[in-house]
């Protein structure tokens, strides 16, 4: 089970930092995914990092704002959010996978998916 936490309301240009812990499961055994969904649009990638988090990347509009990390000895994931804008507001997701990390982007290759946590950017 992933449990995904830190969201709330900030003030354009803000920071907030998401965290995805895992329980049963352990996390460094996959590749692992932030995804967000905006209300109705479609739920889209916003960073993945590889099991031993060496590699990671970003989704073009987030790059430089956001950084995705890990601690494989707390099971958790994260998600750093700085210069937050308006268009960031959406549920944002944690996920799984043990597919390739070529598989990444798409929301099928993920095994996992935690329950989602709202961050809204506005003044």
């Amino acid at each position: 089970q992933l449990q995904a936490s830190g969201g709330g309301l900030v003030q354009p240009g803000g920071s907030l930092r998401l965290s995805c812990a895992a329980s049963g499961r352990t996390l460094s055994n996959y590749n692992m995914g932030w995804f967000r969904q905006a209300p109705g649009k479609e739920r889209e990638f916003v960073a993945a990092i590889t099991t031993g988090g060496g590699i990671t990347d970003y989704t073009n509009s987030v790059k430089g704002r956001f950084t995705i990390s890990r601690d494989n000895a707390k099971n958790t994931l994260y998600l750093r959010m700085n210069s937050l804008k308006p268009e960031d507001t959406a549920v944002y997701y944690c996920a799984a996978t043990f597919q390739n990390f070529s598989s990444r982007h798409g929301t099928q290759s993920y095994d996992y998916w935690g329950q989602g946590t709202q961050v809204t950017v506005s003044s």
